[in-house]
């Protein structure tokens, strides 16, 4: 295969990952939605994305039902695989390195503390090709209020007239004290929150608060 089809394939490859994150956007928090794609041969052999609640990972539902399939193929992942998860339980990228893949595709490192590089760095000990950086700003609207979260403690709050993909309504007085407010919703897992034009939201975009 040419380096430009190759090429071609993994934009198209992460794409479909993306497209599989941001169909769940909204759905599970304090997780963020997350799409991870095997490829083999260039056919699809698995799929999947976050489930709502934030579990299971994309990652270990698709290297399951890829099976010996994933042996030698690409895995097309939305944000980099954890390195090790809060639960104690098996990360995604160890179940990556035991499926057999060959080669890993990022599109956005996760700075939280399970993953923070972790994930990339056990990916490549354990031998596997891995590429980060793909379709990233494509990527970024998918963990933007999980990075707002994880720097200020607070869910990112934008407005919006349907709430479309969002995690929930921030409702409050415009004349409360709204950081302590949106500390609160960070605190239960909240991501991304929105609200509708008019007074709240000129109260927090007079305050700092509120995201164009």
């Amino acid at each position: 295969m040419s380096d430009a089809r190759a090429a071609s394939d993994d934009i198209r490859f992460m794409g479909r990952a993306i497209a599989l994150a941001r169909g769940q956007m909204g759905q599970t928090w304090p997780n963020p939605a997350v799409g991870c794609v095997i490829v083999r041969d260039g056919e699809v052999v698995a799929e999947a994305a976050t489930a709502p609640g934030g579990r299971p990972h994309a990652e270990e539902q698709a290297v399951p039902a890829a099976g010996d399939r994933a042996k030698g193929a690409t895995a097309y992942v939305t944000m980099e695989p954890c390195g090790a998860r809060s639960s104690g339980r098996t990360s995604c990228s160890h179940f990556l390195m035991e499926s057999g893949v060959a080669r890993v595709v990022v599109a956005a490192v996760d700075p939280s503390p399970f993953a923070s590089g972790r994930g990339v760095e056990r990916l490549r000990k354990a031998g596997l090709e891995v590429e980060t950086g793909l379709l990233a700003q494509d990527a970024a609207v998918l963990y933007e209020g999980y990075l707002h979260r994880v720097e200020t403690g607070r869910p990112m709050v934008r407005v919006s007239d349907d709430g479309e993909g969002f995690d929930a309504r921030f409702a409050a007085s415009p004349k409360a004290d709204l950081t302590t407010e949106l500390k609160r919703l960070g605190e239960a897992g909240y991501t991304r929150v929105w609200v509708g034009p008019g007074e709240l939201a000129d109260a927090l975009a007079d305050q700092g608060l509120l995201t164009p």
